[in-house]
């Protein structure tokens, strides 16, 4: 059975982007970058908002070789594209990676289901689908990286006007000074 895992960089005042909607403010360091192929090697699934899913289908690409990426660039892309992709938008009409799908519209039941039935964990990118999940009781753990910044406003990482209890199972600081902090959801 798989885990429905939300993973996130966070200010520390807990927005997922700034005022302006930029996330270039988080630290992106080849120690963080190596953190981030490790953690989703196991990954078999990603679930997506639309949003999210435009930032991330850069990676549909990246293993080109023709440009010459790092192997770690390279790894990353392959894991990516590896993996399904769950695409959850109104608006979106079609997709540019290989194994996505469009669903319109996040169904807890379905996700049950697909938690139930997967060998591997599963990660759900985005505030807003996560917070729909969050309020269904579907998340069962939280990779917050609190970047050493604080931002004064943009995009919760987290929803408003929700309560949800966790528990601390890791810790880890890395040399620029972002933490990550691994929850479980505490039903």
């Amino acid at each position: 059975m798989g885990k429905l895992i939300y993973p996130i960089n966070v200010s520390l005042d807990g927005y997922m982007e700034d005022e302006s909607g930029n996330i270039d403010w988080s630290i992106a360091d080849d120690e963080l970058f190596d953190f981030w192929i490790d953690f989703q090697r196991p990954i078999g699934t990603f679930l997506y908002g639309r949003r999210m899913y435009e930032s991330m289908v850069y990676w549909e690409t990246a293993h080109d070789n023709s440009y010459h990426q790092p192997a770690a660039i390279q790894e990353f892309a392959q894991s990516w594209r590896a993996a399904e992709k769950i695409v959850y938008s109104q608006t979106l009409q079609s997709v540019s990676s290989i194994k996505t799908r469009i669903e319109r519209e996040l169904n807890p039941d379905a996700i049950r289901k697909l938690k139930k039935s997967s060998e591997t964990n599963i990660t759900i990118g985005g505030p807003e689908l996560a917070g729909q999940a969050m309020r269904e009781g579907l998340v069962d753990e939280c990779h917050l990286l609190v970047n050493p910044i604080v931002l004064g406003g943009g995009k919760r990482a987290l929803p408003d006007n929700f309560h949800m209890r966790l528990e601390l199972i890791g810790e880890r600081q890395f040399n620029s000074g972002v933490v990550h902090l691994h929850y479980r959801v505490i039903v």
